[in-house]
């Protein structure tokens, strides 16, 4: 049964927050003694003070993540066990749903309609997922001569550093960890600053379904401080990292300034979303439209920011998205009826509207382009919707990371592909079309790492996510996530052929 906004807004009030890090299976703080706020961008209220970690900090969980891995506690546990102990995890999230989602929702300002049926079940699901898988994947023996027998696995890295945005708190951190800690590996996971209580309780959960101290660890803290000791550390074999672009090329840097750790950066996009005027229904390509952009508060790495409609059908077009845009209004977010948030912060809000400022300069605005407040407080920013808009303007070569929209009109096929992929970013992209052999010819020349076809954003646990270009090489979801936290290993043995 869904609550009401009051029955959330009072479960909100009683939460206690867990504000410490979680190193050696306990909450302990930091070694420095350092707190950091975080706090709630609906109504500016700090929620709690958290523990700021340092290299210290970092070098405490690595080492004992790193004793626990070497100790086989976890890393050469009975696969069969392994997965008992990750579905009894999944379960927990469940059983503790309306915890999660509100601690996400308070803590990042997203609606807790989306928290509570999409983030919350998503991150259950995606760790019963890995779970199930942990005891069905085979190694090899490859082709030899006889008296060869040579056997080829995929074993742990060691220790796993996971790095991970705001924008989807417990999600984020679920992708890195479900992967890495079904393969064997103990993690350390360092959350966003803006965001960090929901890796912090299922850091308390992880414990109680049996994964054993040390294999997951959870460090709050800056990215120029907990984030760089990562990526600098000398006893981390992996870094996972999804963010910006900017900072996964200084999680590059730091790998070849240290141990050469492998690195898989996921970071930022700019993703097209193409529609020709063959789309029968172009109501549901505009609810898709709205959806793929606003979604979030628009602050999705593969949000469909850039709208290339056909000319014909252009100025219809629009007018159905201004339609969608403006029912779109900005609420509290604890009120189910909400669907539009808060912006994670003052800054993130800031630099959106910096944007859109600029932007008024030189395209239309549609609708939107106002900072607004919620019972005259919060970081909230309306849809915003831009057309007129040039293929060389800011407001379509840049991530903005937020409810904007940029519309461009296109007369063929050619030209709406070349400017699809004018881009530094290929992460993911939508084309809308009943003309199958135009969807499959068009999907083959976008440069993205995921193309949807006659929908937005489609991912499964089933199926890889991750970009191209400057969106980064790393890849989570899917069994081929797994190969990034393993590493292959031959066993070669001579045997005699005649007894």
């Amino acid at each position: 049964m869904t609550l009401s906004h009051a029955e959330w807004t009072a479960k909100a009030k009683a939460l206690t927050f867990r504000n410490q890090a979680y190193i050696d299976g306990k909450f302990v703080d930091a070694i420095s003694g350092a707190t950091f706020d975080t706090i709630n961008p609906a109504t500016g209220e700090v929620l709690t003070q958290v523990a700021a970690c340092d290299a210290a900090d970092v070098d405490a969980a690595v080492t004992a993540a790193r004793r626990a891995f070497e100790s086989g506690v976890w890393s050469q546990m009975d696969p069969t066990a392994r997965k008992g102990v990750l579905l009894k995890l999944a379960d927990l999230i469940r059983e503790n749903l309306e915890e999660f989602a509100l601690l996400d929702t308070l803590d990042m300002g997203k609606p807790i309609i989306e928290t509570s049926t999409v983030d919350v079940p998503g991150s259950a699901h995606f760790f019963q997922w890995y779970a199930e898988a942990i005891d069905k994947l085979y190694d090899e023996v490859a082709p030899t001569a006889p008296g060869d027998l040579a056997l080829v696995r995929r074993v742990p890295l060691g220790v796993v550093g996971a790095v991970v945005p705001w924008n989807f708190p417990l999600d984020m951190a679920t992708w890195k960890s479900a992967a890495a800690l079904a393969a064997g590996n103990s993690v350390v996971l360092k959350p966003a600053e803006q965001s960090p209580l929901s890796a912090l309780f299922l850091a308390e959960l992880a414990t109680e379904a049996g994964i054993p101290a040390g294999v997951f660890n959870v460090v709050p803290g800056f990215g120029a401080t907990a984030g760089k000791a990562l990526g600098l550390h000398m006893d981390v074999d992996c870094l996972a990292f999804t963010g910006s672009t900017a900072t996964g090329k200084m999680f590059m840097e730091y790998s070849g300034q240290s141990n050469l750790k492998q690195v898989w950066p996921e970071t930022g996009g700019k993703s097209p979303n193409i529609v020709f005027a063959d789309c029968e229904d172009l109501e549901a390509a505009a609810d898709m439209a709205a959806f793929g952009i606003f979604f979030n508060q628009g602050e999705v790495c593969s949000a469909n920011s850039r709208l290339y409609v056909e000319r014909s059908i252009h100025d219809l077009f629009v007018e159905l998205l201004k339609a969608r845009a403006e029912a779109r209004v900005p609420g509290d977010p604890l009120d189910p009826a909400t669907v539009i948030g808060a912006i994670v912060d003052e800054k993130q809000t800031q630099g959106i509207m910096a944007r859109v400022e600029a932007g008024k300069a030189n395209a239309r605005l549609v609708t939107g382009g106002e900072r607004v407040t919620v019972d005259g407080k919060g970081c909230f920013v309306p849809p915003t919707i831009f057309a007129d808009v040039a293929q060389d303007d800011a407001l379509v070569q840049e991530e903005i990371f937020g409810p904007v929209l940029t519309v461009i009109p296109f007369d063929t096929e050619a030209e709406a592909i070349a400017m699809a992929n004018d881009s530094i970013y290929g992460l993911a992209a939508s084309v809308w079309t009943d003309n199958l052999s135009r969807a499959i010819r068009v999907s083959d020349k976008l440069m993205v790492g995921t193309v949807s076809v006659n929908t937005v954003d489609a991912l499964s646990a089933q199926t890889p996510f991750g970009g191209m270009k400057q969106s980064g090489f790393g890849r989570d979801l899917s069994l081929h996530s797994l190969e990034k936290y393993t590493a292959l290993k031959t066993t070669w043995i001579k045997y005699k052929l005649q007894a």
